[in-house]
């Protein structure tokens, strides 16, 4: 059996014991682009979840879907009020799809009635392909199962397979499956190893293992249903890979044997004979684990620490976007009116405003009715190189910052983002490129650029920050990244002084620092440049020494940094 078929049959298996019991497990999370591989999963879920109650929900679903709102056409023709049922009032399970895109304020309400409500359980649908995109932690935790179909191939997939009656039996006798007391110990053990910081995952991997034990249909949780509550529910959440020849030294000892004089009447069933110990699930989650496991975490974390922007922050306006949920308000400003909200928001009112105005045949419509359309954007990248031109080498940084600036526009059409470049020399800095796409216009600024002279680094950043305010009226994100291999020299003034240089430079760091703008400090010189360090502290931005880095080292770096 292959890999892929292997993890088909794990997917299959997985379904079936979230059939089993939707509510413990709370749910599934499956990374899949729209496909035929995800069209044979939602068909085997159907399948599986035959007679249980199915519902597909929008990611940006408002508050009166979600918990039942006001009959619009019905209160208006019967003059009462009518309301129609919410989606999480019916319960069952809802699909999701587009994951990703959920707002905060949705996961938070979908999060807490997973907490609240009985017989409701979500498969949620994540189409992220970029790094940043993901359903939101809120709801993942809540979510039982990962599964990652983003690479599964179409042969490697045939129709999920499902005896309904086997199903209906092993559902009757779940009440009754027996666990284990060291079970629960190793499952928490094992969690705890992963870097699994959730408090909620040996919880649903012990339901996990209860619904494989009644699937398989024994009477009892044995070592093949933990090792698949380890492989679904806790090793897709693994923080880190432990230790293996350190484990005998944390694994509790096992307990004292019995009397040999104790009655037979009074002996405990040995229901943990045949318990796995703990090294057997942690090598059995070690095997599990992607090989590249490490490397993901490291990347998200540098990104987490450069407060990276992203494609852009999220803006609120009243004409394009992703609509978002209407809010009361005044016309004028440009304010446009949701016509829909507001004649919901007045129909409740209708009885009593005729009676006192005995206009019978009119809707009344006052100003705290009126609702206001509202759409969230998100706003163009700006990434502000600021590049160190002074000295014998500036031609090679140059070429580096070139080769890098060429590399992220090759992207900037598919990410929206612009760039701009600051050459810094001599007694002062330019604005060689004010933020654009065009990558005809970048290659002819950068190829006739002189170079020599001081570091006058406070200028350069100084005109960075011109630049990040310009870029903020035009509706966008700016970033700084700096790329330099000496320290300041000239100060702002354009004399050689070069501990006014210093204190200039790490002002204007701070000035950066105080704007919210996420930065990061290249040190392109042949070692680590003292100082550079504690400009980057200044600028709170990541430092990076990059010695001898060409143009596609520089744009991995740029990326990785600051993007979420």
């Amino acid at each position: 059996m292959s890999a892929h078929e292997a993890r088909w049959h794990s997917v299959n298996l997985a379904v079936a014991c979230f059939a089993l019991d939707p509510t413990s497990l709370g749910g599934m999370q499956v990374r899949a682009r729209v496909g035929p591989v995800r069209d044979r999963f939602e068909a085997g879920l159907r399948v599986a979840l035959a007679g249980q109650a199915l519902s597909r929900m929008a990611p940006t679903m408002g508050d009166e879907a979600l918990y039942g709102g006001l009959d619009l056409a019905a209160t208006l023709q019967a003059g009462a009020l009518h309301r129609t049922q919410g989606i999480l009032n019916r319960g069952g399970t809802l699909l999701l799809p587009m994951a990703e895109r959920v707002e905060p304020r949705l996961a938070g309400r979908l999060a807490t009635a997973l907490d609240t409500r009985r017989e409701l359980a979500i498969v949620a649908f994540d189409e992220g392909a970029e790094p940043g995109e993901h359903t939101p932690d809120a709801l993942l935790d809540r979510l039982a199962l990962h599964i990652d179909l983003s690479d599964h191939p179409l042969s490697a997939a045939p129709d999920l397979q499902f005896d309904i009656d086997a199903l209906a039996e092993a559902r009757n006798a779940l009440p009754q499956i027996i666990v284990p007391e060291d079970a629960i110990t190793e499952l928490v053990f094992v969690a705890a190893r992963l870097g699994v910081q959730s408090l909620r995952a040996p919880s649903q991997a012990l339901a996990m293992a209860r619904a494989s034990a009644a699937l398989s249909g024994a009477e009892q949780v044995d070592e093949a249903d933990l090792l698949l509550a380890v492989e679904l529910v806790l090793a897709p959440r693994a923080t880190q890979i432990p230790e293996m020849e350190t484990l005998q030294d944390d694994v509790p000892p096992p307990p004292p044997p019995a009397p040999e004089n104790q009655p037979d009447d009074a002996a405990e069933p040995d229901a943990q004979a045949n318990q796995p110990p703990a090294e057997v699930l942690l090598d059995a989650a070690r095997a599990m684990l992607p090989p590249d496991l490490l490397a993901r975490l490291a990347a998200a974390k540098a990104r987490r620490a450069a407060c990276g922007s992203g494609s852009g922050a999220k803006q609120t306006g009243n004409r394009r976007g992703r609509p978002l949920p209407p809010r009361p308000g005044r016309l004028g400003g440009g304010a446009r009116i949701d016509l829909v909200a507001t004649l919901r928001a007045a129909a409740p009112w209708q009885t009593i405003r005729r009676k006192v105005s005995g206009d019978e045949g009119r809707i009344h419509v006052r100003t705290s009715d009126l609702r206001i359309r509202r759409y969230q954007e998100t706003s163009d990248r700006a990434i502000i190189f600021v590049v160190d031109a002074s000295g014998s080498a500036a031609m090679a940084r140059l070429a580096e910052a070139k080769g890098a600036v060429e590399l992220l526009l090759a992207e900037a059409y598919a990410r929206r983002d612009h760039v701009a470049l600051i050459a810094f020399r001599g007694d002062g800095s330019d604005v060689l490129l004010p933020p654009t796409r065009s990558l005809v216009q970048t290659k002819r600024r950068l190829s006739s650029l002189p170079g020599g002279g001081g570091t006058p680094l406070a200028a350069g950043l100084k005109s960075a920050l011109d630049l990040v305010g310009l870029a903020r009226g035009k509706g966008m994100t700016p970033s700084v990244a700096l790329l330099t291999d000496g320290r300041a020299n000239v100060d702002l003034s354009g004399a050689a002084n070069r501990a006014q240089a210093s204190e200039d430079a790490n002002l204007m760091a701070r000035f950066l620092r105080s704007e919210g703008v996420p930065g990061l400090v290249i040190d392109t010189g042949l070692r680590p440049t003292r100082g550079l360090d504690g400009l980057a502290r200044e600028m709170g931005a990541p430092y990076l020494p990059l010695p001898r880095a060409d143009g596609r080292s520089l744009s991995r770096a740029v990326d990785a940094a600051l993007t979420p």
